[in-house]
């Protein structure tokens, strides 16, 4: 790493796998009452299990996205962190805020609101905490010695994320206006401003990892930033089919709503093939495979399963049901869950000083997590699909349905042990890299410790024989 303050991405990311553990603890919780298995129901009702398992992902990725801010814009920017203690505080502020949340669901203290169900005095300590790190950030590009497209569409994404929380605290008492307000929140953040911050963290991995030149992947980014903000805004529309907005959504939202991986996809594919002429090798492998499959599954989960799920002529039977945990898991694992352990896995060597991405753990929890996501999106899709047709064509109760799909989940639960034995095996692996000690190196250091570039065909070719001497001087004699 190249600055000091760099340091403290670890702590982000250390909270953020804490985070990650309980969110599968609750997805277990739920996936054994699905069974019919249900023995701390009195403790932990259904209700507050969901809300748990899914604000949790939220907060983890959250988590995630911060602690890659941390690490990457100081040397995006080439300056410190504008305030180290500064960006503990809102760490920990974090974590309490987080605490509190998922207690008080426990504890009926909560607004009901599928994403969006932490109570409105815990709003405005999110927003507190979210402008305070948009300012350390902020304040740090300002000061810094560059300006980079990486770090601008970085910045731009989380400062977006933060504006777009507020329309979800708008008063309302109509639920029709209210559903109308939240998806700008769940959805535009989703499918809209994270994945700008997706494009950044991709970007600067690829960067880092494959060796191609910075201004052609930057240039990318313009066509995500463009993608985005065309398909994310308008494929808004797949929330608003059916609760009572103008029919025009239904075509609208149909069509630009799985658009937006595939700037994402063509930006990775282009850098593996780039980066497999020029004969650029990067010694992390972990790292790569990690942010190669974030783009693959993001645009299999975002992309395909989405336009499967989103057309309206579909989306009239599968809304509100199993079909769309599968696609949201997917997705949510492919777009976002994969990218933060991306990060997470080229850093830490930087962090810390001990390079383990040659690690059988490091392959066994790449392997395993994902194998075991595309084994519960799997289950997902026949139980929903049993749920469309039991439920929605036959007419059978909505609990009698429940019983006859409850089948599937000893499925999703086995796939679900698979997965969570990567994430074991992840987390492992992180701690096995110890404490964030590692030495803080200057630019000309980090690129003589950078992996060496292979010689191409064409370099190979025009290469002087190994023999010779100086340009123009004559061959040594045998």
């Amino acid at each position: 790493m190249r600055y000091e303050s760099q340091r403290v991405a670890y702590w982000f990311f250390a909270t953020s796998l804490l985070l990650l553990s309980l969110q599968i603890v609750f997805g277990f919780i739920m996936g054994f009452a699905h069974i019919g298995y249900d023995p701390l129901h009195d403790v932990i009702p259904f209700h507050a299990a969901r809300a748990s398992h899914n604000n949790l992902l939220v907060m983890w990725l959250l988590c995630g996205f911060m602690g890659s801010a941390y690490y990457i814009v100081p040397e995006e920017v080439g300056h410190e962190l504008l305030n180290v203690k500064l960006a503990y505080v809102q760490l920990i502020s974090l974590i309490v805020v987080g605490v509190t949340a998922i207690v008080g669901f426990h504890l009926n203290w909560w607004e009901g609101r599928k994403f969006l169900e932490i109570p409105r005095a815990l709003d405005f300590l999110v927003v507190v905490n979210v402008l305070l790190f948009i300012g350390l950030i902020g304040g740090t590009i300002l000061k810094g010695q560059r300006y980079t497209t990486t770090s601008s569409v970085l910045f731009f994404g989380l400062l977006m994320a933060a504006l777009l929380y507020l329309p979800g605290m708008i008063p309302t008492d109509n639920q029709a206006i209210d559903s109308y307000w939240r998806w700008w929140v769940v959805h535009l953040w989703v499918e809209g401003v994270w994945e700008l911050i997706m494009g950044a963290i991709l970007a600067y991995l690829l960067i880092k990892l494959t060796g191609v030149d910075r201004e052609i992947i930057e240039k990318w980014l313009y066509v995500i930033v463009g993608v985005t903000f065309l398909s994310g805004i308008l494929g808004t529309g797949h929330h608003y089919y059916w609760i009572g907005t103008p029919r025009y959504w239904l075509m609208i939202g149909g069509i630009f709503s799985a658009l937006e991986p595939l700037a994402f996809l063509g930006m990775a594919a282009y850098a593996i093939v780039m980066m497999r002429k020029g004969g650029r090798e990067h010694p992390n492998k972990s790292a790569l495979a990690w942010t190669i499959g974030c783009a693959i599954m993001a645009f299999v989960g975002a992309g395909f399963l989405g336009i499967a799920h989103t057309i309206p002529q579909v989306n009239i039977w599968t809304h509100g049901t199993l079909v769309t945990a599968m696609h949201g898991h997917m997705a949510f694992w492919g777009a976002y869950a994969m990218l933060v352990l991306a990060i997470m896995s080229y850093a830490l060597p930087h962090l810390t000083g001990r390079s383990l991405h040659q690690s059988r753990l490091a392959v066994v929890a790449f392997w395993c997590a994902n194998i075991g996501m595309i084994a519960m999106t799997l289950a997902f899709a026949v139980a929903g699909v049993a749920q469309v047709y039991l439920e929605r064509k036959m007419g059978l109760d909505f609990m009698d349905v429940q019983r006859e799909i409850a089948v599937h989940f000893v499925g999703l639960v086995l796939a679900a042990a698979l997965f969570t034995l990567g994430i074991v095996a992840f987390i492992v692996h992180f701690v096995a890299h110890g404490r964030p000690v590692g030495e803080v190196q200057s630019p000309a250091e980090a690129e003589l410790s950078a992996p060496p570039t292979a010689p191409t065909p064409e370099t190979q070719e025009n290469a002087p024989p190994a023999d010779a001497g100086p340009a123009g001087a004559a061959p040594a004699s045998a």
